[in-house]
């Protein structure tokens, strides 16, 4: 071999090597950029798997929250007594005594429906109107219930003392009561058929024998035996029942004769 073979051999080899050795170092260089790029990836994922899972935590707290409020609203349709306005002037006379009107009184205990006399009773009908649609019984008491008499309900303070700040001159009746009768309550001492917002319900002969005295405004078409349970109900000494009853809502309806 002659000394430019020779020349040209080495020269190839010393091309050889150094194309070897740009191609170890692009591949250093490459998986290094590669070890970089994932420990910069790396708290980026951390940061995104964390999101993720309190995301994850965060919509379970939310449907657990959904169930909680859900429980809290059926809770509540059982009703807790709520601050009345008792500082209220008397309604106005707005009833037309030629419709019919319907009281449905939803109660924990069960519903009765109303078929009130605006007839007859026009100024008490009203007053038992108003207050029913301006939510005012809602979230009351029947705060006395005396067996085979009256179950007692309608006052803001609970207690048998309370009423919206007014007195009515509701109609008293000359034919007595009738077991379902709804009548107006009042104080033993104040004019016949005088009345704020609290009402009774006849749920036997004691209550049919009251005298002409207390505005009579309606009776329970349907629903009576939900009366009779609540007259039914453990009591205290006070015949206030030991677990509270609650009227849930009053709705009226308005019809045609």
């Amino acid at each position: 071999m002659g000394k430019a073979d020779k020349r040209e051999r080495q020269k190839q080899n010393r091309a050889a090597a150094n194309e070897a050795q740009l191609v170890a170092q692009k591949r250093r260089r490459r998986n290094r950029s590669l070890r970089n790029l994932a420990f910069l990836l790396l708290p980026v994922v951390a940061i995104f798997a964390w999101s993720a899972f309190r995301s994850s935590n965060s919509n379970e707290e939310t449907s657990g929250s959904t169930t909680t409020t859900t429980a809290n609203k059926t809770s509540s349709t059982t009703a807790k007594p709520v601050k009345k306005d008792t500082n209220q002037k008397a309604p106005l006379l707005t009833l037309d005594p030629t419709k019919k009107y319907t009281a449905t009184m939803e109660t924990t205990d069960g519903t009765m429906v109303i078929e009130l006399d605006a007839k007859n009773a026009p100024i008490a009908t009203n007053n038992f109107v108003s207050l029913s649609r301006q939510g005012f019984y809602d979230g009351l008491t029947f705060h006395r219930i005396v067996k085979d008499f009256v179950i007692q309900g309608g006052d803001p303070q609970g207690d048998g003392q309370g009423g919206p700040g007014y007195d009515v001159p509701g109609e008293v009746p000359t034919n007595n009561y009738e077991l379902g009768s709804i009548a107006a309550a009042k104080t033993g001492d104040a004019a016949p058929g005088l009345f704020g917002s609290q009402f009774f319900i006849v749920t036997g002969d004691q209550g049919v024998g009251l005298p002409n005295e207390y505005a009579r405004f309606g009776k329970v078409s349907s629903g009576l035996d939900v009366a009779l349970k609540i007259q039914d109900a453990p009591k205290d000494s006070n015949d206030k029942p030991k677990k509270p009853i609650y009227i849930v809502k009053i709705s009226i309806t308005e019809s045609a004769v």
